[in-house]
């Protein structure tokens, strides 16, 4: 789908909200926390595709005007420049749809980029399924594309407090960094477990006897909410939430999983290929660590446009879906 087709939705329509109704939310957390982070380090400049007030880089844009670059619609130009600016010291937050960012400037990312381990930091929004605009804007891949790339240090937040802690924890990281992004009004979740997002860390928010659910970034407040319902049955469900897909917390994911007589439950917004459950299937099996597993995913098929709640429910990523799959295989 070329951008010039790209479909014309109101403001509105865009910044739909992911929180649940009375969920406690923060507006444009990466906006401001950038805003914050530039006021104390003169290197940190914003550049985005057309798409500041979708990724909330608008909010960059009027603090900063001077260390804000509006590339158009030009992703691949966006990359390629975002790598130049790195190249003379600067250290770029570059935002777009994942989408854009992933299928359509992979190459410019991988050569420009990665191969040079430059210093730039790829906010990508509308990652997994977090529109209802069908294939041409739901990013169902883009952690596989992105794991795979060398030197590449891929991050799921969860919520509102991760992002504004994961900006100014990324930008001091040495190389590429490619983060989803939630924007507009996002969820607050993580706050009540005393949370510090550290990156390549994994962290327990819940434990349980019988179900271990290894989540990242929305599937995490699913998760949360999942464990809530299954306690009311009787059943124990640790959460393990963990925000870095690459490098993975190996040794906790290890930690956790080894337990016995745990399912072992990895729920992910992304394509069950390729992404956080595969990486934990992968590792426990180079380690030796006999699970039982399930996978909470998208399928592997393009998926349909609609209204999220229908589409969460029916692909499986709903906190009612989750709960039905794990108790099928108890």
């Amino acid at each position: 789908m070329s951008n010039a087709a790209k479909p014309r939705l109101t403001t509105s329509a865009m910044i739909a909200s992911i929180a649940e109704e009375g969920q406690p939310t923060r507006a444009a957390p990466f906006g401001h926390a950038l805003v914050e982070l530039a006021a104390r380090r003169p290197d940190i400049v914003g550049m985005t595709a057309d798409l500041a007030k979708y990724t909330d880089l608008h909010i960059f844009a009027q603090a900063c005007p001077e260390r804000f670059f509006q590339m158009g619609m030009a992703e691949q130009l966006l990359m390629g420049a975002a790598g130049g600016m790195a190249k003379e010291g600067f250290t770029p937050f570059v935002t777009t749809y994942a989408v854009f960012a992933t299928r359509r400037a992979y190459d410019f990312i991988h050569q420009v980029i990665a191969e040079e381990s430059l210093n730039v930091k790829i906010a990508a929004a509308l990652p997994g399924l977090t529109t209802g605009y069908g294939p041409s804007h739901q990013a169902a891949e883009d952690l596989a594309m992105m794991r795979a790339i060398p030197g590449m240090t891929v991050i799921d937040p969860c919520d509102a407090l991760e992002i504004e802690q994961m900006v100014p924890a990324v930008a001091d990281l040495p190389g590429p960094v490619y983060m989803r992004l939630l924007r507009g009004k996002v969820p607050l979740v993580l706050d009540k477990y005393d949370y510090q997002f550290v990156p390549g860390k994994a962290q327990l928010l819940e434990d349980g006897r019988e179900v271990l659910i290894i989540s990242s970034g929305l599937m995490t407040m699913r998760a949360l909410e999942t464990a809530e319902r299954l306690r009311r049955d009787n059943i124990g469900a640790a959460v393990l939430h963990v925000p870095t897909i690459k490098p993975l917390d190996e040794e906790t994911i290890i930690a956790q999983a080894s337990k016995p007589g745990r399912l072992v439950v990895t729920a992910e917004n992304h394509s069950a290929v390729g992404g956080l459950g595969e990486a934990v299937a992968a590792l426990l099996m180079r380690r030796g660590v006999r699970a039982q597993m399930a996978t909470v995913g998208l399928p592997d098929e393009f998926l349909l446009a609609g209204a999220l709640p229908t589409l969460h429910d029916r692909y499986g990523i709903s906190t009612s879906a989750m709960v039905d799959t794990i108790k099928a295989r108890l």
